[in-house]
């Protein structure tokens, strides 16, 4: 098994001991047959993070040993976030944790004021709310690594923290969780002007970091509403689209390397600064999108772009979506290598602005039903605005475009950009907004906008807009107050959007918000819970790290599916013999066991019958969260290596007749004879 040598520097690995995060508790009532709603926390000792979404899709780290805690949430807009009882593995915060964290911080980082913690607790759409009584505010990565050693050490939850803007509930404490805010590392360690990569931290806020590249020359790949506040972390961690991913693509290709701290304390050194690097699997994408529940991301290398000297924006009226369509396939063939953005926003969406935003106005003179804006980013600002210019003429002549503008200067371009970033802000003033961040085919993205306006009536106010470029929309059903409209929207959203063939986080993360709602954008072969998801992936890291001596695992493309090569123990009746183990991790993992057989063929042993069945009771009923499928492996292991003899268990032929049609080793009731299984 190949190692990752630049993780050996320090002698650290990703190996965390597990205990069970979160006591959750099915709720039956909806098409989700997951977990009551939480997520955002998962699993075990030395894994569980919280993580943070910002505006636009922004999530700051999510991890840490928190899990496991899940208040009652009023989970307004979703049907997930549910009941979810406070895991009892979790210690509560003493004083003794304190003073430990302010000897290693100081007192001014170790935050207990009231004020400051209701900001903290709160999300940003003020739609969940926590009850931390504790925040730490680290300078570097030794001191994020000493504090996830100690609440790994006394079991204390944990939450990362950054913009708090998130829009899933995945940003805040779900019970009283310690609170672990990046804000105050927001250095960038170094910039090189010729490759463009930058290395910083990941308290960074986006836009301080595109004012810095500014100065050099260079603009960051990444553009977000909440450029403001968002943290570079967080982006990190939810891959974050923005207004220009059609141009640059996204934070798996533009992100080099990181630095990241698991729960238990471990540094992980994957800041690499190369473009190209073939040596071994590549692990730092399993962090980008992770929301979190990996590793608080410290430190990150990213490719950005120089800056061009043209830079023209359009803002256009369309009268209905096929119109929309069309301009854009038009603008992808006639703008081709200048198009940096297209974002659409329907006529919904306009009224709010002008309604609730102060000195905001429509830049064409008459109301459309959509509108579109446009920019280009060149090198040659004459060519560039002719070749804008000829590009909206003929799509005036071509009747795609009803009415359009172009920006004259910089205060008119940030005008109408202020109108469509605008959007989120001016919701919030409306009063209740249920919110929803689909991937879709582009032409069936507003046909789900239409079909809710007819299933809500006059109950709500519908509108759409978002990244059409890329297919990204944001879904949002605004009221006066929350109520139980919410049973008219979901699961209908999400089924809708499952049908079509789209996924229902396109770049605002899972959350509280969605955690339990995966399988309608996951196949039931990759359907496991986020929670699930996240522990499997902390456990493949693992196993590419570090595996169980005398196994392998063989990579596939299937998270939920992983086949182990066994080795027989030297001295043992198996020595030099190698089987093949199929994992399936269900659902609910850890919750619940793993199916683990033998392929055929199956060893010859008193304890695994000849479909591959094993009779071992860590598999059933002494299974416990805590546990992990190395423990599982070790004590196959452990079993195969204590026989003194190779036979087929006694009843091995009853057995496989009354055990046909794909039936699973776990709906056996299994008596166990020894302690050997």
């Amino acid at each position: 098994m190949m190692m990752i040598h630049r993780w050996r520097r320090s002698g650290e690995f990703v190996r965390s001991a597990c205990k069970s995060l979160s006591s959750l508790r099915p709720e039956h009532n909806s098409m989700s047959p997951s977990v009551s709603g939480f997520v955002n926390r998962y699993e075990s000792k030395g894994k569980t993070f919280q993580s943070n979404a910002w505006n636009d899709h922004n999530r700051e780290l999510d991890l840490g040993r928190n899990l496991g805690m899940m208040q009652q949430y009023k989970s307004f807009g979703s049907s997930s976030a549910s009941k979810v009882q406070r895991n009892p593995l979790f210690s509560s915060l003493e004083p003794k944790d304190v003073s430990y964290f302010k000897e290693i911080l100081g007192d001014k980082h170790v935050i207990e004021d009231e004020e400051r913690l209701e900001t903290a607790n709160t999300d940003w759409m003020h739609k969940y709310r926590g009850s931390s009584k504790l925040m730490l505010l680290p300078k570097n990565t030794e001191e994020v690594s000493q504090i996830l050693k100690y609440c790994d050490s006394r079991s204390l939850a944990v939450v990362p923290q950054g913009g708090n803007t998130g829009l899933v509930g995945g940003s805040v404490p779900v019970f009283d969780e310690v609170i672990i805010n990046v804000g105050l590392m927001n250095k960038v360690l170094s910039f090189d002007e010729v490759s463009g990569v930058l290395v910083c931290e990941a308290g960074c806020i986006l836009e301080n970091l595109a004012t810095f590249l500014d100065t050099k020359g260079f603009v960051m790949p990444l553009d977000l509403g909440a450029k403001g506040s968002c943290h570079i972390g967080g982006n990190v961690s939810t891959n974050a689209g923005g207004l220009r991913l059609i141009r640059y693509g996204s934070l798996h290709g533009t992100v080099l390397g990181l630095e990241a701290v698991t729960a238990n304390g471990n540094v992980l050194d994957m800041l690499g600064t190369l473009r190209k690097d073939n040596t071994g699997y590549d692990l730092k994408h399993l962090f980008i999108g992770s929301e979190g529940s990996l590793g608080i991301v410290t430190k990150v290398s990213i490719l950005t772009q120089p800056k061009m000297s043209s830079v023209n924006l359009a803002f256009i009226a369309c009268k209905d979506f096929l119109s929309c369509q069309k301009l854009l396939v038009e603008a992808k063939r006639n703008l081709g290598e200048i198009l940096s953005a297209f974002e659409f926003l329907d006529n919904n969406s306009m009224d709010l602005v002008l309604n609730h935003l102060d000195g905001v106005r429509n830049p064409v003179s008459s109301s459309e039903n959509f509108y579109i804006l446009i920019e280009t980013t060149g090198s040659g600002e004459t060519y560039d605005r002719e070749k804008l210019e000829a590009f909206l003429l003929k799509s005036l002549e071509q009747g795609l475009v009803s009415d359009g503008v172009i920006a004259q200067d910089i205060n008119q371009a940030s005008s109408f950009w202020r109108i469509r970033e605008g959007i989120t802000e001016a919701l919030q003033k409306a009063g209740a907004c249920y919110k929803y961040d689909l991937s879709l085919p582009v032409e069936e993205i507003y046909n789900i906008v239409n079909d809710l306006r007819g299933r809500l009536g006059d109950l709500a106010n519908v509108m759409g807009y978002g990244h059409l470029g890329d297919g990204n929309l944001h879904l949002n059903i605004s009221a006066s107050e929350y109520n139980d409209k919410a049973s008219l929207i979901e699961p209908y959203v999400y089924e809708w959007t499952s049908k079509h063939r789209g996924s229902i986080s396109a770049e605002h993360g899972l959350g509280v918000m969605k955690a339990n709602e995966i399988f309608y954008s996951k196949s039931p072969e990759t359907g496991l819970t986020k929670i699930a998801t996240n522990r499997v992936q902390k456990e493949f890291m693992e196993w590419q790290t570090n595996p169980p001596a005398g196994f392998k695992h063989r990579v596939s493309d299937n998270l939920q599916r992983w086949t182990i090569e066994v080795k027989g123990a030297p001295g043992t009746l198996y020595a030099n013999e190698t089987y093949q183990l199929q994992v399936e991790f269900p659902e609910h993992y850890p919750m619940e066991a793993p199916q683990v057989i033998f392929q055929h063929p199956a060893p010859l042993h008193p304890h695994v019958y000849s479909n591959g069945h094993i009779c071992l009771d860590v598999l059933y009923g002494s299974w416990s969260p805590a546990m992990r499928l190395s423990s599982i492996c070790l004590s196959i292991l452990s079993m195969l290596s204590s026989s003194s003899v190779k036979q087929k268990p006694k009843d091995n032929d009853h057995y496989l007749k009354n055990c046909k049609n794909g039936r699973s080793p776990k709906e056996t009731r299994w008596r166990y004879h020894d302690d050997k299984a």
